[in-house]
């Protein structure tokens, strides 16, 4: 039945059927089957009490928060300010586009947002430098995935809201790796470059960086905000979202690069993300109460380690599964729909619940950058005016690139797990 129901899932999918829909038309159809209609009133319990949790009401202010460093010209700040950090260096926007996504990761939490929005700056920066438009396409979708892992990040807090993990755990636990992505995607850029022979821009002068931080610097203000505020125990996640937003709002306007007339639309936008991302969750909550109810984290444990019970081998079989997945699925449905059949077998495992968390949603990100569902990809693929396929044929170097910082995350827990055991010990 655990394989109908993924099977039917896929199905809709391929069928076109929006994901937040193909997941509850899922759940109704195996309701018609095992002909439990009276499950009804137990699966709108969970439904409404996985919509209303609190550690959820982080998701509107974060996309909020997005949404209004996205608008007018703060983006193009934090590029000039990427610019004149990384920009002389040989294939010098391609490195600024991963920077870029870097310091823009620390105020939206989401990959998408990074590609639609810091997206349009860096693709048009770097075609009017003369930059390959496939490249600048392609390295523009990759750094897009860095997004959602250095914090803040809407996947860590959907992930510590099903698990019951601390959010801000997880936000320190993405950081390491978040920068060790900025880095690798920065070493494929190089080798690229080199080989095609990109160009590369002027160191610059002490005049122009320190305008450049004086311009940019401001809008960076949120992240530092966020993460100090929960290190020092001042606010908690939920509550930082809603400060991120706030500061956000202040600087928009402090900056002029947002006028009261277009607060309303900026609003809109946020809401309709919003509303999207939580029906995706409502639907989710049925579909894995349903697992749940036909004992799919015991089918799960009991499959995986009738294979093999050696930890790193039912680790590696993990991680093939969400690659997989992520070719098909949307991160968020995959994270609510897989990671609680996984919960028991990674206890068993002995896994720290927050290194997992960091796998889980760097495994993810790389299905964001792969066909034939990776969202970021028909993102830039939009903005670009290029092809799908034409993306993805640019994808291969920097797939590879992330693979092998998602092998080292894996296999090196202390490299997720130093910042928050040093910070939030004992937490």
């Amino acid at each position: 039945m655990i394989l109908l129901m993924f099977g039917m899932l896929i199905f809709f999918i391929m069928l076109g059927i929006p994901i937040g829909f193909s997941i509850g038309l899922t759940s109704l159809v195996t309701l018609l089957i095992i002909d439990k209609a009276n499950l009804m009133p137990s699966l709108a319990q969970s439904m409404y009490a996985q919509a209303t949790s609190y550690p959820l009401l982080a998701i509107p202010f974060f996309i909020l928060a997005g949404t209004l460093m996205n608008t007018g010209g703060i983006t193009d700040r934090v590029f000039r300010f990427a610019k004149c950090l990384v920009g002389h260096l040989h294939g010098g926007l391609g490195h600024v586009n991963v920077v870029a996504s870097m310091l823009f990761a620390g105020m939206s939490g989401s990959a998408v947002a990074d590609a639609a929005g810091l997206g349009k700056v860096e693709i048009k920066a770097m075609i009017d430098a003369g930059y390959d438009r496939r490249f600048s396409a392609g390295i523009t979708a990759a750094s897009s995935t860095i997004g959602p892992v250095i914090p803040p990040s809407i996947p860590f807090v959907i992930y510590g809201a099903i698990t019951g993990v601390s959010v801000g755990s997880l936000f320190l636990g993405g950081f390491l790796p978040g920068v060790g992505m900025g880095l690798a995607l920065m070493v494929s850029v190089a080798i690229l470059s080199r080989r095609r022979g990109y160009p590369k821009d002027r160191f610059p002068n002490i005049r122009v960086i320190l305008m450049a931080a004086k311009d940019g610097l401001p809008a960076l203000g949120a992240p530092v905000i966020i993460i100090g505020g929960i290190i020092s125990g001042l606010f908690t996640p939920t509550e930082a979202a809603v400060i991120a937003s706030a500061y956000s709002l202040f600087i928009g306007v402090l900056l002029g690069e947002i006028v009261w007339a277009n607060i309303g639309a900026i609003f809109y936008e946020a809401f309709v993300q919003t509303i999207k991302i939580m029906f995706i969750i409502v639907t989710a909550a049925m579909f894995g109460w349903l697992l749940v109810y036909l004992r799919g984290p015991d089918q799960i444990l009991h499959l995986f380690t009738s294979f093999t019970s050696n930890p790193k081998l039912i680790l590696i079989m993990i991680i093939l599964l969400l690659l997989i997945l992520g070719c098909f699925m949307e991160s968020i449905a995959i994270i609510l729909t897989v990671v609680p059949m996984f919960a028991p077998l990674v206890d068993k495992m002995g896994l720290d619940p927050v290194h997992f968390g960091v796998i889980v949603v760097l495994s993810l990100m790389i299905g964001l950058i792969t066909p034939p569902v990776g969202m970021s990809i028909f993102a830039v693929s939009a903005i670009s005016g290029l092809p799908p396929e034409s993306v993805i044929r640019e994808m291969t170097p920097y797939i590879l690139a992330l693979m092998c910082l998602l092998l080292l995350v894996a296999f090196w827990p202390s490299f997720t797990l130093f910042i928050p055991n040093l910070f939030l010990k004992g937490i």
